[in-house]
């Protein structure tokens, strides 16, 4: 037997009201048309449910084990909707970000701890990978791309202008001497980007050709597949590289030479899906990165 959750919501109202009319007053209806409906529970669960005295309802036995049923579920419905609608209001779920091994590993993921503490509802996981994952089959909610998107049907909102500008390790340099002008790279050692990888951007190996004599061809002593190799490697004394702005931290045995070579500029962007347009927790990530790019003064 199925119970009408119209007449559980009247029982309900009239148990706590203690008479059809009081009860009839909170639901907008007669007290002819609560009687009927009480009376119709009962009929239908075959027992019944109110003591009817002149000074007003009292439950009998299986009326108050209903009750308490009854309220006990209401109690649950009403939480059930205060929580969803506070999830309107308070970003919450899961939020898979993919982004370039390079941005994500030196950048971003040191600054999510404190989106993580602002939001603690939202489940963040970051895909790092110099691949382009597909947003629209929901490999990932939002990208980072180093380049605008090719896939149709996406957002973009331009994030940032990254800079790539030269660096050695002080001990290179102790080592094998400063480059006074771009002509002096041919002389060095040069860690480039292997070819053999799917570059974040076409013009990534741009230090190869920067100043280099008529007739010559510079041979890299490396050649590393993601950004994030080409750093460490520069970090540790082997080469010079041309590195983006945001993979040098403000401590670091790293040193920028010649400040008058800088490579061309790459334009980031903050990518997602069509449909995802009006998700909370899209929206409160894309307005941290763009808070906390200002703060990064790129």
């Amino acid at each position: 037997m199925a119970l009408d959750w119209d007449k559980l919501r009247i029982f309900h109202a009239v148990a706590e009201a203690g008479s059809f009319t009081h009860a009839g007053d909170t639901l907008h209806l007669s007290q002819s048309a609560v009687s009927r409906q009480i009376s119709a529970l009962e009929d239908s669960l075959g027992v019944p449910l109110f003591h009817r005295h002149a000074r007003g309802l009292i439950p009998t036995e299986q009326g108050e084990l209903l009750y308490r049923t009854v309220k006990d579920v209401f109690h649950k419905l009403a939480m059930a909707e205060s929580r969803l609608a506070e999830s309107k209001e308070r970003p919450s779920g899961p939020l898979k970000v993919t982004t370039t091994v390079a941005f994500g590993s030196t950048w971003l993921t040191e600054r999510l701890k404190e989106f993580v503490d602002l939001f603690a509802d939202v489940e963040v996981s970051v895909v790092l990978t110099d691949h382009e994952l597909d947003l629209g089959m929901r490999e990932a909610d939002v990208a980072i791309r180093m380049s605008p998107p090719r896939q149709p049907d996406l957002i973009q909102r331009p994030l940032m202008t990254v800079s790539t500008r030269v660096y050695a390790a002080e001990e290179y340099l102790d080592e094998k001497g400063t480059p006074k002008t771009p002509e002096d790279l041919d002389e060095h050692n040069l860690i480039i980007f292997g070819y053999d990888a799917p570059h974040p951007v076409p013009t990534i190996n741009w230090l190869l050709d920067a100043g280099v004599q008529p007739g010559l061809r510079r041979r890299p002593i490396l050649r590393v597949n993601n950004l994030y190799g080409i750093f460490r490697a520069v970090r540790s004394g082997l080469g010079i590289a041309g590195l983006p702005d945001f993979m040098v931290p403000a401590k670091t045995n790293l040193v920028r030479i010649l400040p008058e070579l800088e490579g061309p500029p790459i334009q980031s962007f903050f990518v997602y899906p069509e449909e995802l347009r009006h998700s909370k927790r899209i929206s409160v990530f894309r307005d941290f990165l763009l808070r906390k790019v200002a703060e990064s003064n790129f």
